[in-house]
């Protein structure tokens, strides 16, 4: 019912910035709340940021507060993640996910999206 593929990711120096996008098609996209996530090697999957609908709200996991800023274009049925400073432990694949409804909103937890994209690595080398 919806599709996600991210765009963006590449091979960076510490300190350097990337943009990453996700572009969503099949049912109304500004009805997600959205969220990123990342897996790095040997590592579970880990919440980075989330947007609701509107993109009134936002949510970053500590490691990245300051330096990621998550953005949504729902006229392009876009999701970007700017990621600045970046370090080597930020290396890792990088996933958008669509926002499963729920009566409680939990942006952190990824079992509550039921829409993934396909992934975009990320590689940060010191």
């Amino acid at each position: 019912q919806v599709r996600l593929v991210e765009s963006g990711g590449g091979l960076v120096q510490a300190g350097d910035s990337l943009r990453l996008s996700c572009a969503a098609s099949g049912r109304t996209f500004l009805i997600y709340a959205m969220g990123w996530f990342r897996q790095a090697p040997g590592k579970s999957r880990e919440f980075v940021a989330g947007i609701t609908r509107g993109g009134g709200s936002t949510f970053y996991a500590d490691s990245v507060k300051g330096r990621f800023t998550i953005s949504r274009d729902n006229a392009k049925n876009t999701v970007y993640l700017q990621m600045d400073s970046l370090k080597p432990e930020d290396t890792a694949v990088h996933y958008c996910a669509a926002y499963e409804t729920g009566r409680v909103y939990s942006p952190t937890l990824a079992a509550n999206y039921g829409y993934w994209g396909q992934g975009t690595q990320v590689t940060v080398s010191s």
